[in-house]
């Protein structure tokens, strides 16, 4: 199957379904809590095509590489911060060699997530160091074969910024979300309606924007509303929401999402306007099927109210209803706990 380019799918499909989580998915494949997924690239090459393979099967437009925490920064937690080319590359090879024998157009996303640093001026990190990290990791997942750099799950502005000039440097398209989890913003301050006017700062343009991971779908699609209001009509939004809520049960983060939330959250971002469209942490091949399912079948309908977000996907935190009114997140109560967040899809 010849490649395409995501610019060229978005040019002839109305959306596209990116694919699920990667972590979460890999611990029920045999991953221990505390090590690192993307060792899994050289140390389990099969587990790592297994489960790309597994949502292209089910319908996947865009599968992200197995890289998230691929930063030198990242990967020194285990000792393996010399090793960012090998594993970059691996991870975009294997995804590479998946998309490709699909009989249909896959879009490889070289995923890029946060260093774990607080950037200048607030932390240490200087801004120049943090993007060359970000581009050697960049430059490796397009030596393997990424069409598209994808920043997720980032939560500041600088570090965005740098992420976005370092991923810059392999001249392939460049997709940003940040994770909007703290009451209505990122938990470094930062609104979704700050995220548009960013998006409209940067050069080169991103080929897309939008939120991912969070608090559970029902916030997301509360996020996507805020930026859907600021945006304007021809930007490319994308939803990639965390199954449900997490909760701790058994010792172990769970999440709530069933299928049928899954696709509800679905057809809401739609609605909403999001072109690309996929789950986050606790999504399986499972719900992504229903997704694709009800994807292929739905017909957009206006921008709905929060309140019907919320009667269909649950409750939402106060700062995404203020954000919704075009008021700032703030610091009011939650309609919900905040439960635990993972930085790993």
């Amino acid at each position: 199957m010849p490649r395409s380019t995501l610019y060229e799918l978005l040019a002839t499909r109305d959306w596209l379904l990116a694919d699920g989580a990667t972590g979460t998915n890999y611990f029920a494949m045999g991953l221990q809590s505390g090590d690192a997924p993307e060792l899994w690239n050289v140390s389990h090459p099969e587990r790592v095509a297994s489960l790309h393979r597994s949502f292209i099967d089910v319908g996947a437009d865009i599968i992200l590489t197995n890289s998230f925490g691929g930063s030198s920064y990242r990967l020194k937690l285990h000792q393996a911060q010399g090793r960012v080319a090998e594993l970059n590359l691996a991870a975009a090879s294997i995804a590479r060699r998946e998309a490709d024998q699909a009989d249909r157009p896959v879009i490889v996303a070289g995923s890029v997530g946060p260093t774990g640093e607080i950037l200048q001026p607030v932390g240490a990190l200087d801004p120049g160091a943090a993007e060359d990290a970000f581009a050697d990791q960049a430059l490796a997942l397009a030596e393997g074969g990424a069409d598209v750099i994808w920043l997720e799950t980032m939560s500041s502005k600088e570090e965005l910024q740098a992420a976005g000039a370092g991923a810059n440097r392999t001249g392939l398209p460049v997709v940003a979300t940040m994770t909007f989890d703290t009451n209505g913003s990122t938990m470094m301050g930062f609104s979704p309606q700050e995220l548009v006017d960013l998006y409209r700062e940067t050069v080169p343009r991103l080929a897309a924007y939008g939120a991912n991971c969070g608090v559970g779908a029902a916030d997301l699609i509360g996020t996507m509303i805020a930026m859907r209001n600021r945006a304007d009509p021809g930007d490319i939004l994308v939803a990639k929401a965390n199954c449900g809520i997490p909760e701790f049960r058994d010792g172990e983060i769970q999440y709530s999402g069933t299928p049928d939330l899954m696709a509800d959250y679905a057809r809401l971002a739609r609605d909403v306007g999001a072109r690309i469209i996929g789950g986050c942490c606790g999504t399986t091949p499972e719900h992504l099927a229903i997704m694709r399912k009800v994807l292929d079948n739905h017909q957009p309908r206006p921008i709905p109210e929060l309140d019907d977000v919320v009667e269909r996907l649950g409750p939402v935190t106060a700062g995404t209803r203020a954000c919704c009114a075009g008021r700032p997140a703030g610091s009011g109560r939650s309609e919900h706990p905040r439960r635990g967040r993972r930085r790993a899809r």
